[in-house]
């Protein structure tokens, strides 16, 4: 297994993907299946977004400044994340917005990937070596076992706390 930062979370881009088209294939009447798939986007993407806000983007913004701006912005977008992820825990599958709520969640996370992939990351990559984005993933690695899985544990409400009071 690598431990190259953009590798290993482009990995995680791979089978959050994956679970938005389950999502957007299981048809309409899909309750059960739908609030499944959901459930583990929102693990996956609650670990995802951890790793990144205490690992990845402190790393690389103390390393490469220029990418400040970039950051920030990511702070933002997994902020919205974050809250339509609290938002769909505390949501039964059949309720009316849930397919709708969850629509959003994958469109906002669609193009953050996409942004972070074609844009952010080849500027990461260009500007570090590979023995910094190894350290960095390592770094994740560790982290990822310890990360929240659920938006309700302290540590991931802490984030969300943290993003809407600063």
């Amino acid at each position: 297994m690598s431990t190259d930062a953009i590798v290993l979370l482009k990995d995680d881009h791979k089978e959050v993907r994956r679970l938005f088209r389950d999502f957007e294939e299981a048809g309409d009447n899909a309750h059960v299946r739908k609030g499944q798939i959901v459930r583990k986007i929102i693990e996956l993407l609650t670990v995802h977004t951890y790793i990144e806000n205490e690992v990845m983007y402190p790393e690389v913004r103390a390393l490469l400044p220029e990418v400040e701006d970039e950051v920030l912005e990511s702070y933002e977008e997994h902020h919205v994340a974050d809250v339509l992820c609290m938002e769909l825990w505390s949501m039964e599958p059949d309720d009316e917005r849930f397919d709708a709520k969850t629509t959003v969640l994958i469109e906002s996370v669609r193009h953050h990937m996409d942004e972070e992939e074609q844009e952010w990351f080849p500027t990461v990559r260009d500007g570090l070596g590979r023995n910094q984005l190894q350290e960095i993933g390592a770094k994740m690695i560790e982290l990822k076992k310890t990360a929240p899985r659920k938006p309700s544990q302290p540590s991931a409400l802490k984030k969300a706390i943290d993003a809407l009071i600063s």
